[in-house]
């Protein structure tokens, strides 16, 4: 690997570290795309070496949040056996059943409906769920584990087959369903995020769809550009980046979509 191509891959973790610290959105949106379009990585590898970036960097962003108090792992561990668990399933049907081609297309299309989302309503965790009203109710604590465990499965089967989603349903799951305040829940959720991107790594390693230097060196940008956005996002606009993040999603994935189908 040249000295160009490692400061390409660098930048590219930047931006997504950067997209991240401010919009909220996965880093894997936007370095799956661009490994898979522009390095011309196989779609699997691109899913497997950017859950790789993932789960380094959510465990950072997840340390900083347990310093503070604001993560609860003992609470959200049935989510987590799920997602592990449905993390492998993912990874089996996208490497034994599912063509690079129609990953690929399957990817664009959830990059465009996320791009129209980020567009129409933002990532404000508060507005989403004023929009989802009451918090769900069990009869018992039993009720409350099968729940858990069931979505975090689902979690996980949709992060081990595209990489990309699973922050914001951990996130509305333990909203709902374990009843977590708001900073508690965006805490244990990039915890949860973390344990989960990392299953599938594991499965994709197994696989050998991983690229350790590139994803080494995209979770090194993805980190610094994380920490230093951190920094400003409360003084930045929040509608703005969200708008810009969208163009960006819904055009990534039309590219993606539309030179899959050529």
């Amino acid at each position: 690997m040249s000295i160009v191509q490692i400061i390409i891959i660098f930048l590219i973790g930047l931006c997504a570290g950067l997209t991240t610290s401010l919009t909220g959105a996965s880093a894997v949106m936007i370095t799956v795309p661009i490994l898979n379009l522009f390095l011309h990585f196989s779609m699997l590898q691109s899913i497997g070496t950017s859950l790789m970036v993932d789960t380094l960097a959510s465990a950072v962003i997840s340390y900083t949040y347990y310093r503070h108090g604001n993560t609860d792992i003992k609470s959200g561990i049935w989510v987590i056996l799920g997602s592990i668990f449905g993390a492998q399933i993912g990874v089996a049907v996208a490497v034994l059943h599912v063509p690079d081609k129609g990953l690929g297309c399957l990817f664009g299309i959830c990059l465009v409906i996320m791009g129209v989302a980020m567009w129409r309503h933002g990532l404000n965790e508060e507005a989403i769920a004023g929009r989802f009203g009451n918090t769900l109710n069990f009869k018992n604590y039993s009720y409350q584990i099968i729940v858990s465990v069931i979505l975090g499965f689902i979690v996980g089967i949709i992060t081990g087959m595209l990489g990309a989603g699973g922050g914001i349903m951990i996130l509305l799951i333990l909203i709902f369903v374990l009843k977590f305040s708001l900073q508690k829940a965006i805490g244990t959720s990039t915890f949860m995020m973390a344990i989960t991107a990392l299953s599938g790594t594991v499965g994709y390693g197994y696989h050998g769809e991983v690229n350790l230097l590139t994803g080494l060196i995209l979770a090194s940008g993805a980190v610094t550009a994380g920490i230093i956005g951190a920094r400003f996002a409360n003084g930045v606009e929040e509608k703005i980046l969200t708008k810009v993040a969208a163009v960006v999603f819904i055009g990534l994935g039309i590219l993606m979509t539309v030179l899959r189908l050529i």
